[in-house]
This record gives C-alpha cells, sequence and structure tokens, in this order.
C-alpha cells in the first residue's frame, strides 16, 4: 500500500554486501566449522522458533503439530534438532519458541514438562482487532471482533518481557539463531555460526538465489544493506535486481537484542477476512536490519545442504517431502 513505501533511494546489493558461505569440505569451511563448534560446546548459542499466527494455512491445525516427515511433526523434527546437536557438539542448546494466542495452548500440551523455561522456553506474540477499511473494530460473522496475531516483528519486545532473553545471556549465551518453524532447512550449523561471529556485525541475514519469489529483497536503502518486503519498494524498482532473496533466517548477537530500543514501524496490510476486507497493522522482524549492522550470507537453496525448504501449506508440504527427507537425514537429525 502506498503509505508503507519507503522514501529515498533504493538500489540493489552494492558488491561485497552478500557474500558466499564456504563451499563444504573447503579449508575455510573446516577452520569456521572448528570456531563455530567450540560456541556450540560452551553453549554460547540458542535457536529461537517463530511458531505464532493463527493456525489458518494448515486448516485450523497449528503448524508446529502437522506431521511434516516420516511421521514426525514440526515440533518433533525440531526437538531432534537438539538432540543432533547434543550428540555432535556434547551440549545440548536451548530452543525458545515465539507463539501466539493461538498455538500457545497445543504447542505447551505437545512439550510437557520440558517447556521448563531453560532448555526450552515459550513466549507469546501480541494480538490485536482487525479493522474496517473505514476504521471501525472488524467484526466476524458470527459478530465478534476478529483478533489477528501482529507478525514476527513483535519477537524482540515479547522475548525480552518474558525474561527468557536475560536468563540466556545471564547463562553465556551469545548467538542466537532466529528461524520460521515451516523453514527446517534452517538449522543449527557450526559453519554458519561462526561466519556470523567472525563477520563482525550485529546481524547476519541468510539469503538465496532468487527464484520468482515475493516477500523481502536485500537491498541498500539510502547507502545502509536492509530487507524491504515487496510493500515497501518504490515503484519502478525491480525486485529481481537484488539477484538473492531473504529467507527469513538470522543470525543475531544476544545482546544486541537485549539493548535494541528503536521504534518499530507497523505496516497497514490488507486482508480477506470472511470474503470482506479487513485491515491489520504488523510488524515484520526484517526490520531488525534497519536498526543492527547487517551482513547478507548466501546459503544453498537447492540439495541436501539447502537452508531454505519453507512450507506454507499441505501442498506445499507434501511436495517438499524427499527434499526434507533428504536434508534432515544429511544432518544426523533423520536416519
Amino acid at each position: 500500500m502506498a503509505d508503507n513505501v519507503v522514501d529515498g533511494v533504493v538500489e540493489p546489493p552494492a558488491p561485497g554486501d552478500v557474500l558466499p558461505l564456504p563451499e563444504p569440505g573447503s579449508d575455510d569451511d573446516r577452520q569456521i566449522e572448528a570456531l563455530g563448534a567450540e560456541a556450540l560446546r560452551r553453549g554460547e548459542v540458542g535457536i529461537v522458533v517463530l511458531a505464532g499466527g493463527m493456525a489458518t494455512r494448515m486448516g485450523g491445525v497449528v503448524k508446529a503439530l502437522v506431521e511434516a516427515v516420516d511421521g514426525l511433526t514440526f515440533l518433533d523434527v525440531r526437538l531432534r534438532e537438539l538432540d543432533a546437536a547434543e550428540r555432535r557438539y556434547g551440549r545440548r542448546p536451548p530452543l525458545f519458541m515465539m507463539t501466539s494466542a493461538a498455538t500457545d495452548g497445543p504447542i505447551r500440551e505437545a512439550l510437557g514438562d520440558r517447556a521448563d523455561g531453560l532448555g526450552i522456553g515459550l513466549f507469546q506474540q501480541g494480538v490485536a482487532l482487525r479493522e474496517t477499511p473505514e476504521g471501525d473494530v472488524f467484526r466476524d460473522d458470527a459478530g465478534k471482533p476478529s483478533e489477528y496475531a501482529q507478525g514476527h516483528g513483535d519477537l524482540v519486545d515479547a522475548f525480552r518481557d518474558s525474561g527468557l532473553l536475560d536468563a540466556f545471556v545471564a547463562a553465556g549465551g551469545r548467538t542466537l539463531m532466529l528461524a520460521n518453524l515451516d523453514n527446517l532447512g534452517a538449522t543449527l550449523d557450526a559453519a554458519v555460526t561462526d561466519w556470523h561471529l567472525a563477520h563482525d556485525a550485529g546481524l547476519t541475514c541468510e539469503v538465496v538465489d532468487a527464484a520468482g519469489d515475493r516477500g523481502g529483497w536485500p537491498v541498500r536503502w539510502n547507502g545502509r544493506p536492509v530487507i524491504l518486503e515487496d510493500f515497501r519498494l518504490p515503484p519502478g524498482f525491480d525486485p529481481s535486481s537484488a539477484g538473492v532473496f531473504n529467507t527469513n533466517t538470522f543470525h543475531v548477537d544476544a545482546a544486541e537484542l537485549v539493548a535494541h530500543e528503536a521504534d518499530w514501524t507497523w505496516f497497514r496490510v490488507e486482508k480477506e477476512v470472511d470474503g470482506r476486507t479487513a485491515i491489520q497493522r504488523e510488524r515484520l522482524l526484517g526490520e531488525l536490519t534497519s536498526h543492527l549492522e547487517t551482513r547478507f550470507l548466501q546459503v544453498p537453496r537447492s540439495g541436501p545442504g539447502s537452508r531454505f525448504l519453507p512450507v506454507k501449506d499441505h501442498d506445499e508440504l507434501a511436495a517438499r517431502r524427499p527434499e526434507l527427507r533428504d536434508a534432515l537425514t544429511a544432518r544426523g537429525i533423520l536416519g
């Protein structure tokens, strides 16, 4: 929408803005993997998974509890990822999950006593009421005010308010991988962790080759490397000129999140609800790139090493299962 479009100059990434992950098995790869492994062994690395939303895309079933592959739910796979890391590095990284009013209860029930706030911690994103285009409260077909989750940009405030972020840092935590629940390609990787640590930026954003995508684009905005969503780009700017696409997987210094005080932008988004237009105000996690010094890391999009295997609905899940199985087996999470 017009009021979401940025002011100023938007350009494709400059030379050197997007850097590749070293080839697996290369000398550079072995060196940084060894350093990243040491950070994992010291307990300095944690995972934050975005598991909120309104549980609508999978037919009203909470996606975390949908079977992803080989009888395992998305949540099961994330837990097996912790098992694999513990086997490999001798230490189990903590898992934090941002839930919503719609997903928190079922996920807590599935986790039971494992959600102890230490090894596994849950915190909720905010909820708000939809509006009509005229600015009134939007009501559903039953006449009730229609609620929605405010977007994954809630993560920083909600994580801090929960106390879990401070506890992670107090226990020696240094680095957090932030990833979507439904992108099972985004797993903990010692080489990626150390690439982030070695490149002297508060935030590393994973990107992949662009392939007809819609969403967030790595660009330069007024000379600064940032992620801008399609709806924020000025008319006439060709997003494919970026060459790469944002995966919504980030690696961030935990201390940067603790100290982050910048105001977030609320974006006006139109949704079809009960056959009518509703207005939502949402925050986006990618806006962190507008506040923290950011590096773009290009990671594989295809093959067993793919770090971008998103699943939005049942059809995409069915098509992705062979890729998911190959990738998770190669990483010791399946098999």
